[in-house]
């Protein structure tokens, strides 16, 4: 019976551990969508400021 009680415990430590790399992948993915968001924005610019630059009477 107490042999029970202890798997019981050490199943609890398991899933617990499962539940912490969960939220670290859905990070890994959070900080890549802003990481394209703010390469977009940065692309965006650059391209604004070469039509800015552009000389237009060739």
């Amino acid at each position: 019976m107490s042999t029970d009680k202890e798997d019981l415990a050490a199943d609890d430590e398991f899933t617990s551990a499962e539940e912490e790399v969960e939220p670290q992948v859905e990070t890994a993915k959070t900080n890549l969508s802003k990481r394209r968001t703010i390469d977009n924005m940065l692309e965006e610019r650059r391209l604004q400021k070469q039509l800015a630059d552009f000389d237009y009477d060739l």
